[in-house]
């Protein structure tokens, strides 16, 4: 199988759209001999932030000297993004190898009266099953969608993280934020410790949870910390943070990646490897440090410069993660006005997002993103409270904005991370950058 035959084969098995539930994913693993009982695991949900989390704890863990696995979603341009180990992400090769050798197990598990599985299922079985045949130590695995009936919540991990839990994906979670953080919560598992960085209803969810599955929980400003700052001072080498276990350890690091949601997050993975590290000895201070310090994870408030413009490119898709773009622009750059290119998926509550987002003094292009999710950027751009043009096309959007932005604006791309991979490719091609 080659790596464009095997994408053919997960993007046909795509037609059947989010199928919640375990059964389809556990017959599968089964037949390819449960791959991810072979390591370690650290598991990550959350409304925002659980890929920023992944990719902390994940970039810890090789700097200690662990062999590591990361398994993320979505991915902004190759498929091999989502299959990560150590340094470098999975050769086009051994993903398609991965992919043959579940598409094998499927053909056997179809004809036997099984169901089909998922793309999303059939990656997490390529994933599991390629991390067990190299010999992970460790491998940090982020939730596709929700917890509880996710195909990812078949691993019994050696710590659970939950970061914040916000309304996002209420079709599959609930309709309220207690009905999400149940979902979230199904990741728990007996007598498996609890990281979160929830607050309020979600928090109580979390620890009724925790407490019947007779699990430690750890949670922000209770069992630990963080304190830190941001500013424009700090935006071409990110932020210092510090990290405090209550009445224990702390440690002070650059954190690369900019905002406060950020220092949420890295006290949330420090919190997670510092319950790992009271039997792992490799896990030391300086691992700890240094891994949050050459943490990469692209495409979250990502500040750059495409010839003379300042840009940020951010994946914020969602109502929680708008307000927190907001926060995280003001700290960097303050009152600087704005040129937008934004694009959102049509099942986004995007309503609210337009209301948040812009300022009487934008200036904004409605573009659509690459799937047939999107939503209409003509539409878009008439709900826009300040001056808004459309495109028919990603690529025509940004010419449009790259055209309207001037020296001492801001040129900001946000919406939805299935954009980034085509905004990416045009920053190479117009500007050599990525």
């Amino acid at each position: 199988m080659t790596y464009e035959e095997a994408i053919n084969y997960l993007e046909a098995a795509n037609v059947f759209g989010i199928q919640l539930g375990l059964g389809r994913i556990q017959n599968l693993l089964e037949r390819l001999g449960n791959p991810q009982n072979k390591y370690q695991t650290i598991h990550v949900t959350g409304t925002n932030g659980k890929g920023s989390v992944t990719a902390m704890i994940a970039s810890a863990l090789t700097e200690a000297g662990f062999k590591t696995g990361r398994y993320t979603s979505p991915h902004l341009e190759d498929y091999t993004e989502r299959i990560h180990i150590d340094h470098h992400d999975i050769s086009r090769d051994d993903f398609a190898a991965a992919v043959a050798v579940v598409k094998d197990a499927v053909t056997a598990m179809v004809a036997e009266g099984g169901e089909g599985p998922t793309e999303f299922e059939l990656i997490t079985a390529a994933a599991f099953w390629y991390f067990a045949s190299i010999g992970v130590d460790y491998a940090v695995i982020e939730v596709g969608l929700g917890g509880l009936l996710d195909s990812t919540n078949v691993i019994v991990p050696a710590v659970s993280v939950i970061t914040n839990v916000a309304m996002d994906h209420m079709k599959y979670c609930g309709n309220t934020i207690e009905a999400i953080a149940e979902q979230k919560a199904g990741i728990i598992k007996e007598g498996v410790p609890v990281v979160t960085t929830a607050e309020g209803s979600a928090l109580a969810v979390i620890a009724r949870k925790a407490y019947a599955m007779h699990s430690r929980l750890y949670a922000l400003d209770h069992s630990f910390d963080v304190v830190g700052n941001a500013g424009p001072e700090d935006s071409a080498t990110g932020q210092m943070v510090t990290v405090r276990e209550k009445f224990g350890f702390s440690i002070t690091t650059v954190l690369p990646l900019l905002g406060k949601h950020q220092r949420t997050n890295c006290a949330a993975a420090v919190m997670a490897l510092l319950l790992l590290a009271r039997h792992e000895k490799k896990l030391t201070r300086t691992a700890l440090e240094n891994g949050i310090r050459h943490v990469e994870w692209p495409g979250r408030f990502q500040v750059f410069k495409a010839g003379d413009t300042d840009v940020v490119l951010d994946g914020a898709h969602n109502p929680a993660g708008i307000t927190t773009f907001c926060k995280t622009y003001e700290d960097v750059f303050g009152d600087r006005k704005r040129v937008f290119l934004f694009s959102v998926l049509a099942d986004k509550d995007y309503s609210q997002m337009v209301r948040e987002l812009f300022h009487e003094d934008d200036y904004v292009i409605c573009a659509p993103a690459p799937t047939p999710r999107t939503s209409d950027p003509k539409e878009m751009a008439n709900l826009v409270p300040c001056k808004a043009d459309w495109a028919g096309s990603l690529s025509e959007g940004l010419d449009k904005a790259f055209a309207a932005v001037q020296p001492d604006q801001v040129l900001c791309i946000v919406g939805s991370l299935y954009i980034q991979g085509e905004v990416r490719a045009y920053l190479r091609e117009k500007y050599q950058l990525f």
